[in-house]
This record gives C-alpha cells, structure tokens and sequence, in this order.
C-alpha cells in the first residue's frame, strides 16, 4: 500500500478527511440521525434501532468516537453516546463555506 502523504496537506484538511472517514458509512449515518433525534442513549437503544449485530454496531461506535464526532459516558454497566457539537459545528462550518463559495461561480 503507497503512502497517503498526508504531511503534504494542512492540519486542518487532514482532520477533516478523518472526520468524514469516520462518517462515510451508512450505519453511521444513521447512528448520527438516531442521536440527533435523542439527548442520549445507552448502546443497546441503538443495537434495537439498527439491523446490525450487536458487535457491528459498537464497532461503528467506536470509529465515530475515535473521530470525534460522538462522545460516550460510562453511566453504571451502559455507556451513553450523544454527539460531540464542537466537531459537528466544524462539519457545519466546511460544508456552509463550500456552499457559499458556490453560490459566487459558475459552470
């Protein structure tokens, strides 16, 4: 496998790129969706709402908070998830400034 030459890029264009990553697949979108729909859950909340084994499920957990984009707090044997906002502004903010940018070119 040849290098990603990620050193060439901005530290900013790298997080990005690992934020959508994390963010590229569809059970992970939908685990976004379930969070924005509730202030917290507990795993298995998501495990019922997903058609996905319990490990798969905590396995997209887990890239979403290796990425940033969700937190998780130990509450007795559950951990509860609910998006992290800081990192969800930043997304909002990329996105927003690409459509801005469009709305001043065209093709």
């Amino acid at each position: 496998m040849g290098a990603s030459k990620t050193e060439h890029f901005s530290a900013t264009q790298n997080e990005l790129a690992l934020l959508f990553k994390a963010i590229a697949h569809p059970a992970r979108v939908a685990i976004v969706e379930y969070l924005l729909k509730i202030d917290t859950c507990i795993c298995s909340d998501i495990v019922n709402e997903l058609p996905l084994a319990q490990p798969t499920v905590s396995q997209h957990l887990k890239e979403l908070k290796n990425a940033g984009i969700i937190k998780g707090s130990i509450e007795g044997t559950a951990i509860c998830y609910c998006l992290n906002p800081a990192v969800m502004t930043k997304m909002e903010h990329y996105f927003s400034a690409i459509s801005k940018e469009l709305k001043n070119k065209c093709c």
